[in-house]
């Protein structure tokens, strides 16, 4: 007997999708998504445009400033160095080694301090030219996922850390193109060194450090600005939305079409119930016959003109009428006057200057017709 086995698996295709849930992602971040991303301390920037910056002020720096610090590094030692003999043909006592110790180490800092001062200020600079500058503590609190040895795994072995590995080999070797051609082009020079002076020696040596490190800062510098084009690229590309997050961020932002549609229009009934109720206290309502109704109310001593106390079309226009006649509110047909009311005038404002007159025939028809009822 022959049996047929037949393995079903119940796969997700979704876990294949390359794009999130909501569709692919194809629509650039709004402002508020990039407000929120910048809130979190992500921006587009390049370390290698700041360490390319920074280290290209200090080798100018130290080139232009060479001389004051070995002046006052070898002023130092000259007031230090009698003194160190002294203390030790003394003895040992504790206080001498730290006050020479603390006199050396601010004499020091002095020294070097404008080079660490301007490396710091380059630093501000390159990074504050990238993106605007804006405190945050958010990027300081701490998070789960950073801890989270899965999340760890996929930094590690994700297209990033692979690209920065790229970018770190092709930085080793062009540096050390670099470094062994300015070694050739100087390879003479350096067999010389046995019959140069200590400081001819010196002197030869800094030239050739401070042309390495300037070749090597500019090559920087086109790396970095090669660098900063790709993250903001890359930024770009790692904040696109989806349209259904687009619509949702709408919604959150600018609340609900739906619910913003059902308030409006409560609004509106509310506005209506508003009018109709004030068309008792009107003195007449002027018609189209039948599309327009206006119904104008005057106190003497409050306005300077009749308002329009409700107007409507149509079936509104219907109800007005209706209410006026129960209301014993006199109704005057007059077709051109009630269309100007009705696309001219807005609810509750007085007539314009140029309506007094016909207005105010109708309500000396209407104030006869009073008259001669009482």
């Amino acid at each position: 007997m022959e049996y047929d086995y037949k393995l079903v698996l119940a796969l997700d295709l979704q876990m294949f999708a390359k794009e999130g849930p909501g569709g692919e992602k194809t629509e650039d971040a709004t402002s508020k998504k990039l407000q929120d991303v910048r809130e979190e301390g992500n921006v587009a920037k390049s370390t290698e445009v700041v360490t390319a910056s920074t280290l290209l002020a200090l080798f100018l720096c130290l080139k232009i400033g060479v001389g004051f610090v070995g002046n006052r590094l070898l002023s130092t030692f000259d007031r230090f160095y009698p003194l160190i003999h002294r203390y030790m043909a003394e003895g040992f006592h504790p206080s001498n080694f730290r006050y020479l110790f603390v006199r050396f180490a601010i004499d020091f800092g002095i020294s070097v301090a404008p080079f660490f001062l301007t490396g710091l200020i380059v630093a501000i600079l390159a990074n504050s030219l990238q993106f605007q500058f804006k405190v945050t503590a958010k990027p300081l609190m701490p998070k789960l996922s950073k801890i989270n040895p899965i999340n760890g795994f996929k930094r590690i072995f994700s297209p990033n850390t692979l690209i920065e590995l790229l970018k770190s080999i092709i930085k080793v070797a062009m540096i050390s193109y670099l470094a062994y051609s300015v070694f050739v082009e100087h390879v003479k020079d350096i067999y010389l060194l046995y019959d140069m002076s200590i400081i001819q020696g010196i002197n030869l040596m800094f030239d050739i450090i401070m042309e390495l490190g300037i070749k090597i800062c500019v090559l920087f510098i086109l790396v970095g600005a090669a660098d900063l084009f790709y993250q903001r690229w890359k930024f770009k590309e790692d904040n696109k939305m989806t349209k259904q997050e687009v619509k949702d961020e709408f919604k959150n932002s600018e609340g609900d079409p739906h619910v913003k549609g059902q308030q409006k229009q409560r609004m509106q009934q509310a506005s209506q119930r508003r009018m109709m109720a004030a068309i008792p206290e009107a003195d007449v309502v002027i018609t189209n016959p039948t599309h327009f109704a206006v119904a104008l109310a005057y106190e003497s001593g409050k306005g300077q003109a009749p308002v329009v106390v409700a107007k409507g079309a149509d079936f509104i226009a219907a109800r007005i009428k209706d209410i006026a006649k129960e209301n014993n509110v006199a109704i005057v047909e007059n077709k051109p006057l009630a269309r100007m009311l009705y696309y001219n005038v807005d609810l509750d404002a007085e007539i314009p200057p140029e309506l007094y007159q016909a207005v105010a025939e109708v309500l000396a028809y209407v104030y006869q017709l009073r008259d001669r009822v009482s």
